[in-house]
């Protein structure tokens, strides 16, 4: 018993080593700690053009290294609902910045970010042509690139500019549901410019009477919270190109770059643990230890195709902060707030909800996916208890 005692405390020290030694080398990989942050932005239409003016900025996240700024532009993608071959874009980005003065040229000059230090940059797009009145959004994808002591790090982050907002409609649709009823509202494409309150007060609350509950898709929510990474950005490490494998193929983990999203959420070493404690259970016949282990994000990334364009080429991670969000909204709108999660495999995940909010109700009226998930564009629904189901014990 000694000698066995003995050797599964080798084993363990060894696994425990392996693990920190895992840990380490992911917190070691080249990083730069250039992080992009939006800022104001206007939009002016008329028969002639369509500008765009906005502003962005790039905060230096690190707490004692100089980070250089040598390289950034931007790259628009109309989204239409006709070809866009008539359209004219020109672009033109410099710094916004009081200690950097920009050139006529558009040649970006190299600048020092100072730890904790942001860089703004203005960015004016001007549209002119036949077809303008057929946009609908403009997807801007920016790259910079970083110089420092990680050496040259190129950086892009991608976010949504809305040029078309659907009109109200006044006889909405509502649908008939199991003791209630639902109504799906479309919006204009969501994104990262857009505040959740906003969208609910401009989209929902029209409708909204006493006894209504707002159901807000966790994926949208997360978008408007810049929670998502472009695909090509995401480096997979050898951990997740092997672990990967196993996944359901339709899983959002079965890729490496999606488990790699995961990887860099929650840290290589509990991944593995997890995976290893997945693989366990499921021998045992138990199913979905991995998700349970790994954490609440494993089953809320949504991988590459997972969602419409153009997020279809991002990996959307799940919303931060939940529970605080759905209790803010709710206060903010005098109604009950659910955060959910749907499929039209009938599977219905409550999130985060506000108060008042009975998620059996929420079940009922969410299981047939009235929002759906292609391209309906509806991220809110609003669930009306029925007058027979308010009056049930």
């Amino acid at each position: 018993m000694s000698d066995l005692g003995g050797w599964m405390l080798v084993l363990g020290g060894v696994a425990i080593g392996l693990l920190a030694l895992l840990e380490l080398d992911h917190r070691l990989r080249p990083a730069s700690p250039l992080r992009l942050e939006t800022g104001p932005w206007r939009l002016h239409v008329d028969e002639q053009q369509v500008r765009v003016q906005m502003q962005v900025k790039l905060v230096n996240t690190h707490a004692r290294k100089d980070v250089m700024l040598t390289r950034l532009r931007a790259e628009p993608t109309l989204l239409a609902t006709q070809a866009v071959d008539g359209i004219n874009v020109k672009i033109r980005v410099g710094p916004d910045h009081p200690d950097v003065e920009p050139r006529p040229d558009g040649y970006w000059p190299v600048s020092i970010l100072k730890p904790r230090q942001p860089m703004a940059a203005r960015v004016d797009l001007v549209l002119t042509g036949v077809g303008l009145g057929s946009l609908q959004a403009l997807w801007l994808e920016v790259g910079w690139l970083a110089y420092g002591p990680f050496g040259h790090l190129q950086q892009r982050h991608g976010l949504v500019i809305p040029m078309a907002r659907p009109t109200a409609n006044p006889q909405p649709a509502w649908r008939q549901g199991s003791g209630c009823q639902v109504l799906p509202l479309a919006t204009h494409l969501l994104g990262w410019l857009d505040d959740p309150l906003q969208v609910l007060r401009r989209y929902a609350e029209p409708h909204l009477q006493p006894g209504d509950v707002v159901a807000l898709a966790e994926t949208p929510l997360a978008v408007m919270q810049g929670r998502y990474r472009l695909g090509t950005t995401v480096e997979p490490s050898c951990l997740a190109r092997q672990l990967c494998r196993v996944f359901h193929p339709h899983s959002s983990l079965a890729t490496a770059c999606g488990l790699q999203a995961l990887i860099d959420l929650t840290g290589p070493a509990r991944v593995l643990c997890a995976w290893l404690g997945g693989v366990l259970l499921r021998l045992l016949g138990i199913r979905g230890g991995f998700y349970r282990l790994a954490g609440e994000q494993a089953r809320l990334i949504d991988d590459l195709t997972g969602t419409i364009p153009p997020y279809d080429r991002t990996i959307v991670l799940g919303p931060e902060e939940s529970q605080a969000m759905a209790t803010q909204l709710a206060q903010a709108v005098g109604h009950p707030v659910v955060v959910v999660d749907v499929n039209d495999l009938g599977r219905v995940k409550v999130i985060a909800t506000s108060s008042g909010v009975d998620p059996a109700l929420v079940h009922q009226a969410l299981v047939a996916n009235p929002a759906g998930n292609a391209n309906e564009g509806t991220p809110l629904v609003i669930i009306r208890p029925s007058p027979v189901a308010e009056a049930r014990p």
